[in-house]
């Protein structure tokens, strides 16, 4: 009833732990599969182990969770252990990467690509390490289109490419994506970056359910001009949220602070609420929520 095909993947629900939230080895994706999701997300991957920001990173509030990690990662040699590990569980998982430049996101698609994930998600659009790295790549269409390029020269595994809402015009970054490569879009990432004098940084990324009327805007402008699946993220910790993502045109719903909203089980109640909903409305597949 609730299994989803992404490209050729079949994921038993359209719920995916989104990056950056307990992501991070093995061990703990696995317990987030046992609560229900589809698919799991690693956190963003670098080529080499990134320590991300000073403490304090992260801010929570009634309905807003504001973060400034800053990309910490183990780097992808020991990376690629955690990622096999979550394949020996035969659990569905995507890789996210991220790069300082062009010439490295193709460098770590390639190292990541050794481990045979399901899906590689290019991470072009982090706004929390602005300063150190510059611009997202997000914000620009040839910036966009060159990493896709590349990553695509270097693995043949699908690939998903992370928009952010920060710019002026997402559909024509989307266009540009799908055009160069991508298989799969996932939108959007934090909204920001916000300050605040209480982060260690001063600033950082805004997600939650204060984000999701923007999701769910930019996931139909998105869906509005490209053919390829999307991944709807933003704001969603509840069914009734995940249902308004998969209307806007998404084909699986990624959940990243929904986790702390509503428990690490989050999944298994979305899951159970959009079951409901398809009871009530006599729908026999979650690709037919869309039409109803």
């Amino acid at each position: 009833m609730l299994s989803v095909k992404l490209c050729d993947v079949k994921l038993e629900n359209p719920t995916i732990l989104a990056s950056g939230v307990l992501g991070v080895s093995g061990k703990l994706m696995s317990r987030v599969f046992e609560n229900g999701v589809g698919a799991v997300t690693t956190k963003s991957i670098s080529l080499e182990p990134r320590e991300g920001h000073k403490n304090p990173t992260v801010l929570a509030g009634d309905d807003f969770i504001i973060n400034a990690v800053g990309l910490s990662n183990p780097g992808v040699k020991a990376s690629l252990k955690e990622i096999r590990y979550v394949k020996s569980k035969g659990i569905p998982i995507i890789a996210s990467i991220v790069g300082k430049d062009v010439k490295d996101f193709g460098v770590v698609a390639k190292e990541v690509s050794k481990a045979k994930p399901d899906f590689v998600e290019v991470n072009i659009s982090c706004p929390n390490v602005e300063d150190e790295l510059g611009k997202p790549f997000a914000c620009s269409v040839s910036d966009s289109s060159a990493v896709v390029k590349e990553v695509k020269a270097n693995t043949s595994i699908p690939i998903i490419v992370k928009l952010a809402p920060n710019v002026s015009d997402i559909k024509v970054i989307a266009k540009a994506v799908e055009d160069a490569g991508a298989d799969v879009i996932s939108a959007i990432n934090t909204v920001g970056p916000e300050k605040n004098e209480f982060l260690a940084n001063k600033a950082g990324g805004v997600s939650g359910p204060k984000i999701k009327k923007i999701a769910l805007e930019k996931v139909r402008s998105i869906c509005s001009v490209v053919k390829i699946p999307v991944i709807g993220i933003g704001g969603i910790s509840t069914g009734a949220d995940a249902i308004e993502m998969l209307k806007a045109g998404a084909v699986c719903v990624g959940i990243g602070s929904g986790v702390y909203f509503r428990g690490i089980d989050v999944f298994s109640k979305v899951c159970d609420e959009i079951k409901e909903y398809m009871g009530k409305n006599n729908i026999k597949s979650v690709d037919e929520i869309k039409d109803k």
